[in-house]
This record gives C-alpha cells, sequence and structure tokens, in this order.
C-alpha cells in the first residue's frame, strides 16, 4: 500500500498548492497551464494507444463498453456522486463535480495504475506508483487551480480503486500476461486521449461511459489469448 498512500498525498498536495495558486494567477495563466497539460495527456494517450498490436481488440473494446457504460450511465452515477459531496461539503464552486470526475478519471485509469498496484501488491515494489504518483502531483496544480477543490477529493477515489486492487493483487496475477497489459495499455490510453480532447475543449466527450472499455479488453484478451 506504500504506493497508494504516496500517491494520495501528492495528489492532496498538490490540489491544495494549486487551488491557493488559482487564486493568484492571472486567467491566462491557468489557461495555458490547462492547454500544457491537455496537449501532455494527449501524448500520453497517444502513445498508448499505438502501443497495442492489435487495434481492432482496442476498438472492438471501446464500442461495446461505451454502449455498456452508456447504458449503465456511469458517468452520471460519477457526477451524482461529485455533487452529493459538494452538497455535504456546502461548496459552491461552480466546478467542484467537473474537478473531482475529471481527475478521478485521470488518475484511475491507464496500465500504470493496474500493473503499479498489482507490482505493490505482490512483491512489494512500489515504484511504478512512485512515477505515477509524480505525475498526478503536477498534474492536480494544474487542475485545481482551475477547476477548484474538488480535484482534491479525487485522492479518495485514488486511495480507494488502487488500495482494492493492491489489495487483490495476489488474486488479479492474470493482469501480468503480456496480451492483457497490452490490451490494457492500449484500451486505456484511448480513454485517456478522451480526457485530453476534453481538457483541450476540443470535444466533450463522457469519458465514464467509456470506461466499461478497459475491463472488456482484460476479457478479450484473455479470451483471445
Amino acid at each position: 500500500m506504500t504506493g497508494t498512500l504516496v500517491n494520495t498525498a501528492t495528489v492532496l498536495a498538490g490540489s491544495l498548492l494549486g487551488v491557493a495558486a488559482g487564486k493568484r494567477l492571472p486567467e491566462r495563466f491557468k489557461t495555458i497551464l490547462m492547454q500544457a497539460l491537455g496537449l501532455s495527456v494527449l501524448l500520453l494517450g497517444l502513445q498508448m494507444a499505438l502501443s497495442g498490436s492489435r487495434p481492432l481488440l482496442s476498438i472492438g473494446s471501446l464500442l461495446v463498453g461505451a454502449l455498456v457504460g452508456e447504458a449503465l450511465r456511469v458517468e452520471h452515477g460519477l457526477t451524482e456522486l461529485g455533487s452529493w459531496l459538494r452538497s455535504r461539503l456546502r461548496s459552491r464552486s461552480s466546478t467542484f463535480v467537473e474537478g473531482f470526475v475529471s481527475a478521478s478519471l485521470l488518475y484511475c485509469t491507464g496500465a500504470m495504475m493496474i500493473v503499479g498496484s498489482i507490482q505493490d501488491g505482490t512483491v512489494g515494489d512500489p515504484s511504478t506508483l512512485y512515477v505515477k504518483a509524480l505525475l498526478d502531483g503536477v498534474a492536480s496544480v494544474a487542475l485545481a487551480s482551475t477547476l477548484g477543490i474538488g480535484v482534491a477529493l479525487s485522492a479518495a477515489a485514488v486511495l480507494v480503486t488502487q488500495g482494492a486492487i493492491t489489495l487483490l493483487a495476489s488474486q488479479l496475477l492474470f493482469l501480468q500476461q503480456p496480451a492483457v497489459l497490452e490490451a490494457v495499455t492500449a484500451t486505456g490510453g484511448l480513454l485517456i486521449v478522451a480526457i485530453g480532447l476534453n481538457l483541450l475543449d476540443i470535444a466533450k466527450i463522457r469519458t465514464g461511459n467509456l470506461m466499461p472499455a478497459v475491463f472488456l479488453a482484460i476479457a478479450a484478451a484473455l479470451w483471445f489469448a
């Protein structure tokens, strides 16, 4: 759990720093910071998406996953959770929900989270999660400077999601199979691309509804292995 605890701490610290800086930074600085973050996320997502050797598997998982997520209204559920937290904390920020949802999706999707949690849980190696913690901390500063305190609440999503996978890692060893890792990386990369497009205001993609694609990619990789 060491890597997850460090990751949670960096998200909290980065968010608080971003909120404090956001009150002093001119709007043009926050805009260019968000654009730079969007481009960085887009690059990371493209690298992950293009790393797979079976694009049809990733595309199929994304298409079916989108239908499943839309039917289950995953994004709506995340938004409702953010709204509930906002009301409980009596936050008046108009960007609270957006900050919570965007940051949670950014930090809790992708192969780095899954692989890092498995490494930490099975062999006690948190090095991958330390790298993720550094990236998430920097991203939190940028996100919170514009989207506010809702970003800090995503630390809870990091703690629960990564912590659960770490604790259950002994039962999830199949995720370390090369074919599965490749499918998760490529499909998760497509979701990261969608987040980057949202951050750049190029599109408004309901990325939460695409999340089932990652689990479908795992199942497909195991089926066709």
